[in-house]
């Protein structure tokens, strides 16, 4: 037999786990002596503890880790924890990369501090537009929090214009309002253009007033690498004497396939300071 000492070198855990596996019932000793109350493991334990860590590295719970290893668990339903597990990870991923992106994104737009923006910066007006929209509330205006929302929507929204008959006849328009419960969220608005009566149903079709005065940039790539592009027109708009009074309009230009060469338009209201 093996002391509780030498079994958690063999298997790589720490003294202390053992212990919490013996209290929650998940790996009994072998042995306790009774007068000193020193645990022994035998070698045969060794398998026992290997499917435990290995289930755990799969992150599931003790409590799923223990149902497993006693056959509490069928061949099918542990199948289903772990297509379960396995789209979990798949969506931690996804967040992790997005985040990624977030971050190499902010680390350009400290990096260009101070230096004269390479993206012309042009004021202009903006006429009505009649637009075919569907809204949503994201929890903040950070593009982490922005993607999720606005990428169903728009999904959303092309099928009921596909199911109404009606063919957009301009870019996207994507604009963002604080949303009315407060709280720093944000109403998402994904629109396009069309040429359709005005109706409130599956879908609404409205008039999207004009600006009078819109900073505009462009800026080229994926949105979720918009921070920098979005600092140089704020940026622009504080040194040439503006105040933006809203957040800025996104208007879809080209949006291929591949996110990393679409362009996009920023339209934010101005007004001189």
């Amino acid at each position: 037999m093996f002391t509780i000492g030498d079994f958690a070198r063999h298997g790589r855990v720490s003294v202390r786990m053992l212990r919490h596996y013996d209290a929650t019932g998940l790996l009994r000793p072998a042995h306790v002596d009774p007068v000193s109350g020193y645990r022994h493991y035998t070698a045969a334990q060794l398998a026992r503890l290997n499917r435990i860590i290995a289930l755990k590295d799969l992150g599931f719970t003790l409590q799923q880790v223990g149902d497993i290893v006693d056959e509490k668990v069928g061949a099918e339903e542990l199948r289903g924890m772990l297509r379960l597990r396995r789209a979990e990870l798949e969506t931690a991923v996804a967040a992790a990369e997005s985040r990624l992106v977030q971050v190499e994104a902010r680390l350009r737009a400290i990096e260009s501090e101070g230096r004269m923006p390479t993206n012309d910066v042009v004021i202009k007006s903006v006429g009505t537009l009649r637009v075919a929209e569907l809204t949503a509330t994201a929890a903040g205006f950070d593009p982490e929090d922005i993607g999720p929302v606005i990428t169903p929507l728009y999904d959303q929204l092309f099928r009921h214009l596909d199911a109404a008959g009606i063919t957009p006849t301009g870019p996207g328009v994507a604009y963002y309002e604080d949303a009315p419960e407060g709280g720093g969220r944000i109403s998402v608005h994904a629109a396009v253009q069309v040429s359709a009566p005005l109706q409130d149903g599956a879908f609404r079709v409205h008039d999207l007033p004009a600006l009078d005065q819109a900073a505009t940039i462009v800026h080229r790539g994926s949105m979720d690498t918009v921070v920098p592009t979005a600092q140089a027109l704020a940026h622009w708009i504080d040194a040439n004497g503006y105040r933006s009074t809203g957040y800025p309009r996104e208007i879809n230009l080209e949006c291929p396939e591949n996110r990393d060469d679409w362009v996009t338009e920023l339209q934010a209201p101005v007004i001189r300071a």
